[in-house]
This record gives C-alpha cells, sequence and structure tokens, in this order.
C-alpha cells in the first residue's frame, strides 16, 4: 500500500476539519488531517457556546479532537498544502516539504484570516478586550464600558448588538456615516456616538483603559468590538482546483450545497471558508456532515463498481 495514497485528505486541523476527520476515521476511511496550525480563534483564551465544552480554551479542544482521531486510525501530520490538481477520480497534491499525496476525495477546512483596522494597538489586544462576536465573549465582559469602532459596513450594527450586554456603549465613527434610522435606533439603545477618526487602543497594566481619537481625545473604555476591515479566507487550494466562490461585503467565500459539496466534483468544504459566521459548533457539525456524505458517496460507488463486476 502507498502510505501517501488516502481515501480522503483533510485540508485544515480546525473544529470542522477535525470533525470531518473523526466521523471518516469511524467509517474506516484512510484519513490524513494535513494542518497548517493557525486556528483562527488561536487569541482568544476560551470559547463559548458549544455545549459541554462551554468555557474551554481552543489549544485544549483541539488537542482533545486530535487524540479521539487517533483512536480510528486518523493520522494529523502537521504541514501546508501548497498543490492541487484533480487527477482521474482523485487528486493529487503537494505538500511545502515536498511531500506528494493522493486522495479520492478532499474536504477543505482552512478557515480564514481577520484583517483588522490599521489601529495602534487593536492587533495586540485581539481576543483579549478587542473582540469582534458578543455571542462568543459578550457574556464575559457584560455591563462593562464598551466601545465599538464602526467598519465600512453596516458600521451601527455592532454597537447595536452589543448594547444588548452592556448598557454603557460608546460607537467610534471612525469616518463612517450613519443613516438617519441607525441614528434613531442608536439612540434608542442608549448608545452614544463619538466622531473623529482613532488612532489608537489604550493600555494600562496589560488591560485596555481607553479608545484615543487622531485630535488627541481619549474616551475612557475597558473593552473594544471592532468588525474585521476585510475577512480573508484562506482558499488558496479552492482556488487551485476551480471551485465556485461568491462575494459578500465582508469577502470572497467557496460555494457549497447543504452538504458542504463544493462545484469541484470529490471536493467538500466546511467552516469559515464557507462563510463568516460558522462559529466553532457550527463549524463542527459542518465537518461531520461533510464526513458522512463523503463515506456514503464512496462506499456507495464502490458497491456499484463491484456490482457492474458481477455476472448477470
Amino acid at each position: 500500500m502507498d502510505e501517501n495514497a488516502y481515501e480522503v485528505v483533510v485540508i485544515g486541523g480546525g473544529a470542522a476539519g477535525l470533525s470531518a476527520g473523526l466521523i471518516l476515521g469511524r467509517s474506516r476511511r484512510r484519513t490524513l488531517v494535513v494542518d497548517a496550525g493557525e486556528p483562527r480563534n488561536a487569541p482568544s483564551a476560551h470559547m463559548q457556546g458549544y455545549l459541554s465544552r462551554d468555557g474551554m480554551s481552543p489549544a485544549e479542544f483541539l488537542a482533545a479532537g486530535r487524540r479521539e482521531l487517533q483512536e480510528y486510525g486518523v493520522e494529523v501530520r502537521p504541514g501546508e498544502v501548497t498543490e492541487a490538481a484533480a487527477d482521474g477520480e482523485g487528486f493529487v497534491l503537494g505538500l511545502a516539504d515536498g511531500t506528494s499525496l493522493t486522495a479520492r476525495r478532499l474536504v477543505v477546512a482552512t478557515g480564514l484570516v481577520d484583517e483588522l483596522p490599521e489601529i495602534e494597538g487593536l492587533a495586540e489586544r485581539w481576543g483579549r478586550d478587542v473582540l469582534h462576536c458578543p455571542y462568543c465573549h459578550g457574556w464575559e465582559v457584560r455591563d462593562r464600558a464598551f466601545g465599538v469602532i464602526a467598519g465600512a459596513t453596516m458600521p451601527a450594527h455592532q454597537a447595536l448588538m452589543v448594547s444588548h450586554w452592556s448598557p454603557d456603549v460608546t460607537l467610534f465613527l471612525n469616518g463612517a456615516e450613519v443613516t438617519e434610522e441607525d441614528a434613531r435606533l442608536l439612540a434608542a439603545a442608549g448608545v452614544t456616538t463619538v466622531e473623529g477618526s482613532v488612532e489608537a487602543v489604550v493600555t494600562e497594566d496589560d488591560r485596555l483603559t481607553g479608545v484615543r481619537l487622531a485630535d488627541g481625545r481619549t474616551v475612557g473604555r475597558e473593552v473594544v468590538f471592532a468588525a474585521a476591515t476585510r475577512l480573508v479566507t484562506r482558499d488558496g487550494v479552492l482556488r487551485r482546483l476551480g471551485a465556485e466562490l461568491y462575494e459578500t461585503p465582508f469577502g470572497s467565500f467557496v460555494k457549497v450545497d447543504d452538504t458542504g459539496r463544493t462545484s469541484v466534483p470529490g471536493v467538500w468544504a466546511a467552516g469559515n471558508v464557507t462563510g463568516p459566521t460558522e462559529q466553532v459548533v457550527n463549524a463542527a457539525g459542518a465537518g461531520y456532515r461533510a464526513g458522512t456524505v463523503i463515506n456514503a458517496e464512496l462506499l456507495m460507488g464502490d458497491l456499484a463498481a463491484r456490482a457492474d463486476g458481477l455476472p448477470r
């Protein structure tokens, strides 16, 4: 047996990829997970909203997932897929270290990268007291003084959303403009708006204390919510294979059906590479679903080929 020939290669070892690997391993499929080790939620100390795993650190969650995959013979290999091409009814992959792999089916779960506004100190506090998702972090910072840095798209939306978690919310417009209707909603939510460009987030003793504007003003805040300037999907493999993408105001994502199947036969995608709102629990579910469909397709295809060889 060729040690580099697999029934399924999963590209990406986050929640979606590991979940796909788990069900494929349980389905007795020779499966490899190739993981570049760059999960989107790595800066966060904990993850929330995953039933029975609420509050677990992302690193602990992934380590537990890898241990579970080992029980079913699924290999998790560190590395990056740099080449991908269809080859007959399967695929040939090239890794950055020069290794060549073959697979009958692929699952792409490579996620995305948050490109943040170019504001001093913002990236350093990302995932700590600079946040983006109230469902992920709102409970933990509830009732504190929130600042929201408006994004170019839907500038009032995030401030309106987080107002449910704190009565003290300030929206820094940072050059954006809100509609008359949004202004009415912000007033109804008790959100204060501040005009002017944001220059930096201010910290003291390793905690965020305020937002500094370009005119020198500093507004005291304890937590800042900031939407990414753009969500950049790690879609290089999908582009090489010619998968269909779709554009949103937040970035481009791969188009999939309800099972995660892409426009390329034999290729599935799961997690944030398919859309901006896939939380950990959603990504894990998508990976599981893709794994079950892939196993069924391989099984039925192999049985049909076997049946064709039987005497009639």
